[in-house]
């Protein structure tokens, strides 16, 4: 799997969102934004049910070097949480584009998808 795989979307506080999946998109964190924070120690996860506006603080990443807010680029619900994390958080950094993903979120606005970046507007934001 690419680095940033073609099919998801990017925001500039470089989050990805998948493609939706009967309106519910998945959200993690970037390989460019773990490989900034270096080795994950734990992800404080949103909780299920919460009601979210793009923009909100949903979660956070905490790194032997730094602690970073994670924020939705999308409006919606939180549906799941990755709970593999609480015993593994550094898998965001081992695969932070697939099994480090951290939570799944029922949108309800899925125009908020087209200001997202795709992957060569992100690569390319990132040099």
């Amino acid at each position: 799997m690419s680095k940033n795989p073609a099919e998801y979307r990017y925001a500039e506080e470089h989050e990805w969102i998948s493609p939706a999946d009967n309106g519910v998109v998945s959200l993690g964190i970037t390989d460019h934004a773990q490989s900034e924070l270096g080795e994950v120690v734990y992800v404080d996860l949103p909780e299920v049910g919460t009601e979210i506006a793009a923009g909100d603080s949903i979660a956070a990443v905490e790194s032997v070097k730094a602690a970073s807010e994670i924020y939705s680029p999308v409006s919606g619900v939180i549906v799941e949480v990755n709970e593999n994390l609480d015993g593994a958080p550094d898998t965001v950094n081992s695969d932070a584009a697939g099994e480090g993903w951290i939570c799944k979120i029922k949108i309800s606005n899925p125009s908020e998808l087209d200001v997202l970046m795709d992957a060569d507007a992100y690569t390319a934001f990132c040099e």
